[in-house]
């Protein structure tokens, strides 16, 4: 393939060759297009027309596709195009790396002197002068209260941005906290992201804070997320016994929230989504003040929003 360059804005070259002087009568218009500066992760799309300006059909037979940051639709073949006619192709850049792209589009037809005909592209993947880094959302996961020896999970969402980001490897600074859900190494493309499990299982009553660290290959490696929770005695005589009415009809399972604040924030309680309408919270700490929601969720792994708060004041021991 021809090598072109990629000029600094968007480009459109119409090329029509020639034939004995004569215009070529299957053509393209452009033949030629470059897509200039597109953010890794974003896409610029234009259009192709495949003209037959002959006097006769053309048959149009088969195609040959290069360049995995360009996609071609919307041209089945084979296909006949009368005298006049045009097909419009849609090309799509979509870098997922920083740099140069090149890519072609060539189709073959019975205009032998037309055939093979190529439509060539080009285009420029940059990141606004950033590069590749990985977020963690939230910053802060807190657990709320937890009875010793048992464990809560909840959620970190990792997302890569300016480019694909290669996690290696994770860790946390404290026993009581573990990391689960990712298969590393793991490479996270630009502007997608993965989900990791933090799980809290406190070995001793009392506030516990440590670190979620992910070491990758991109820029302010490694990522780190707070983590904090409380354990507390599993052997107290108080509990808050929820329960609460089912929604619509293709609720599989529930997931129950509990905050300190009226309003939240909440943390999930249960590590797995529950068949009952029913909770038992057996890690409340006396003298303490709880509100709970609880959130549905459908046969298709979609959670609802929060349900009513519900209050509950728990004794002193």
């Amino acid at each position: 393939m021809r090598s072109f360059p990629i000029l600094p804005i968007a480009f459109a070259l119409c090329s029509l060759f020639s034939v004995s002087g004569q215009a070529q009568e299957f053509h393209c218009k452009p033949c030629w297009y470059g897509f200039g500066k597109v953010n890794v992760g974003s896409s610029s799309s234009t259009s192709v027309l495949l003209v037959n300006g002959a006097s006769t059909s053309v048959r149009l037979h088969t195609e040959a596709r290069q360049g995995t940051a360009f996609s071609f639709t919307n041209l089945h073949l084979p296909m006949t195009l009368a005298p006049g006619a045009s097909v419009q192709v849609s090309v799509v850049f979509t870098p997922t790396a920083a740099g140069e792209s090149y890519g072609s589009f060539t189709i073959t037809s019975s205009d032998e002197a037309a055939s093979p005909l190529t439509v060539q592209v080009a285009g420029l993947g940059v990141t606004n002068g950033v590069s590749a880094q990985l977020t963690v959302s939230p910053s802060l996961l807190s657990f709320g209260n937890v009875a010793v020896g048992n464990s809560s999970s909840l959620t970190a969402t990792l997302s890569a941005l300016g480019g694909s980001v290669t996690i290696d490897s994770d860790s946390t600074n404290s026993s009581e906290f573990s990391i689960g859900g990712l298969k590393l190494p793991v490479t996270v493309p630009a502007g997608k992201s993965v989900q990791a499990t933090i799980t809290f299982t406190p070995n001793a009553s009392g506030t516990a804070s440590a670190k979620a660290g992910f070491i990758t290959n991109a820029t302010g490696s490694p990522t780190i997320e707070e983590l904090s929770g409380t354990g507390t005695s599993s052997g107290g005589s108080h509990s808050a016994d929820l329960t609460w009415s089912a929604g619509a009809s293709d609720i599989v399972g529930y997931n129950i929230y509990r905050g300190t604040t009226h309003g939240g924030p909440y943390s999930q309680l249960n590590s797995s989504t529950l068949s009952e309408t029913s909770y038992d919270d057996t890690s409340v700490s006396g003298g303490t003040t709880y509100y709970y929601v609880a959130t549905e969720v459908n046969s298709e792994g979609r959670e609802s929003g929060y349900s009513n708060e519900a209050k509950a004041v728990i004794p002193n021991n």
